[in-house]
């Protein structure tokens, strides 16, 4: 079995081990859903979690039916409670698209100082395709860099962000650790801009993990309930305007914000916060046409504000692991930073490997686990990159 981003080989259990691994790695790789990570205890956050399908415990009287959602993979949860209300799928593995961007933000918001400059490399500036626009060697605060990566979706943002921890493999391994920290097991990093890697995925429950860690972050909150903001894209130059992407801040009442993602593998990803009656629900979206997000999301929320407190809750959202030792931010700098150099590669540790295979064990199961691959798989739509 695959435990701790390393693969127990013993006799031919273990080969059979390895196999199921690889071929979730491919899978994953290929934009297609699959269970999620296995644990002995059970699924986290409950048995009724494990459930492909759709799961809800109505009550016996005067239940609203879950609206009609196209998407592979949901969950509405209650922040304060952590109750999961209903959900689909919700510890299968998606591609996550740019809804990663929230656990690049929540793992790197605490660490970096908001007032700190990152100068921009020529790796992030190339970023494609959503951007604002970063210019190699010019200087950027970290404040603006999360502004620009949450409401606009900037892969440029995230790249610097990322390698202001010193390189962008430190900051995925950083992204990693926190998901772990978080009990968000069925998630790995690749890339701080959630744009596709192989062997990168999440699951609807993770991200209502990664949003419940967010309300807690008062700078995350801030910024996902901006409309505009004002980017200091070149110096002595007038600001140019960002406005969010998240209409729902606009259409939604009690809206606090949202991100959306989109690739061709991921289709349509979101995930969003609002608040009515001292209620906060949490709603995660993946695998969707694009367009309906939002919609989507919008009728989850009623559904879940006029269900909350009457429906069985189905699993729950599962508390942090005791806290990481406390990482201090580094002060503003004084002087002209250094441009920092591109790192060799993007990743970090998190997805499971096949360690102690060689190449020739590795040719005889990617036989195997190409078959099965193409048995079971979906195949993918192809709305645009983002």
């Amino acid at each position: 079995m695959c435990t701790g981003g390393r693969v127990a080989l013993r006799g031919r259990r273990g080969l059979a081990a390895a196999a199921t691994c690889l071929a979730a790695i491919l899978t994953a790789a290929a934009g297609m859903p699959q269970p999620g990570v296995q644990h002995p205890s059970g699924p986290i956050g409950g048995p009724e979690l494990a459930s492909q399908g759709v799961v809800v415990n109505y009550p016996a009287h005067g239940a609203e039916a879950l609206p009609k959602v196209k998407a592979a993979a949901w969950v509405i949860a209650d922040a304060s409670t952590r109750q999961v209300l209903a959900a689909r799928d919700p510890h299968g593995l998606f591609p996550p698209a740019s809804i990663l961007k929230v656990l690049t933000a929540i793992t790197l918001m605490p660490v970096l100082n908001p007032d700190a400059t990152v100068v921009t490399t020529r790796q992030a500036a190339d970023q494609i395709p959503s951007k604002v626009g970063l210019i190699e060697g010019d200087r950027y605060t970290v404040s603006d860099l999360f502004k620009a990566m949450l409401m606009i979706s900037a892969n440029d943002a995230a790249m610097s962000l990322a390698q202001a921890t010193g390189s962008v493999s430190k900051g995925v391994t950083m992204m990693n650790a926190e998901a772990h920290h978080l009990q968000a097991y069925d998630t790995v990093a690749k890339r701080p801009d959630g744009l596709t890697g192989r062997g990168q995925h999440v699951s609807a429950y993770d991200e209502a993990l990664f949003g419940r860690q967010a309300l807690t972050i008062p700078e995350f909150m801030r910024d996902e309930r901006l409309r505009t903001t004002r980017f200091p894209l070149k110096p002595h130059h007038k600001p140019v305007t960002l406005y969010t992407q998240n209409t729902m801040l606009d259409s939604y009442p009690g809206d606090l914000g949202g991100k959306i993602g989109w690739t061709t593998v991921s289709k349509t990803t979101y995930v969003g916060w609002a608040r009515q009656h001292r209620h906060t629900l949490i709603v995660t979206i993946l695998y969707c046409k694009p367009g309906t997000e939002m919609t989507y999301a919008a009728k989850l929320l009623n559904w879940g504000f006029a269900m909350d407190g009457k429906v069985r809750p189905v699993g729950l959202l599962v508390n942090p692991l005791p806290a990481h030792p406390a990482v201090h931010r580094p002060p503003a700098a004084r002087h002209p930073q250094r441009v920092l150099p591109p790192p060799a590669k993007l990743g970090g540790p998190g997805v499971p490997l096949l360690a102690g295979l060689g190449a020739l064990a590795l040719a005889a199961l990617a036989g195997l686990v190409v078959a099965v691959v193409t048995r079971r798989g979906r195949r993918a739509g192809s709305p645009p990159a983002r």
